[in-house]
């Protein structure tokens, strides 16, 4: 498996990763439709690309036959933290297989190189399996918030991490 930056052109498989991400988890939690208004508000191609050419918010993918994961992140303006953690998917066949571990890991010596002392993000209570990922890798409950998603009204958690 290969970490590099991302590049513009990764962006269609970077919606592809976090549809499977999406399907796969939030299906049961907020239903399908809900999950393609949010991939395709949140993860248009487009925006992507310019997401991915901004320098303040590396973002980084997980490359093995295909792209199989990335994440992203940068400054903080408004959370708990000096830094935000804000996109982090792996495809569910990867799962288990150390990729969230080693793009978390990446995206964090990136942030601790640029000056920043923590890392803050948001997740939805319900998503059991990403919480576990996120206690495991030091993550501390700062806040619990409830939040609209989709048209929804959704708990979520905002957690810490010292860099």
């Amino acid at each position: 498996m290969d970490i590099r930056e991302a590049i513009p052109d990764d962006a269609p498989a970077v919606r592809q990763v976090a549809r499977r991400s999406w399907n796969e988890i939030y299906d049961e939690i907020i239903g399908e439709e809900a999950v393609d208004k949010m991939i395709g508000e949140w993860y248009d191609v487009g925006a992507l690309k310019q997401s991915i050419e901004r320098p303040e918010n590396p973002m980084f993918v997980a490359i093995s036959a295909d792209l199989v994961g990335f994440v992203q992140g940068g400054p903080s303006e408004d959370g708990p933290a000096d830094a935000v953690l804000s996109r982090i998917y792996i495809s569910p066949a990867n799962w288990g297989d150390g990729v969230g571990t080693t793009l978390l890991e990446r995206l964090c010596t990136a942030l601790r190189t640029d000056g920043h002392d923590s890392v803050w993000l948001s997740v939805m209570a319900d998503n059991d399996v990403v919480r576990a990922f996120y206690a495991k890798h030091a993550f501390e409950i700062h806040e619990r918030r409830t939040a609209e998603l989709a048209g929804q009204d959704a708990t979520e958690l905002i957690l810490v991490k010292d860099l």
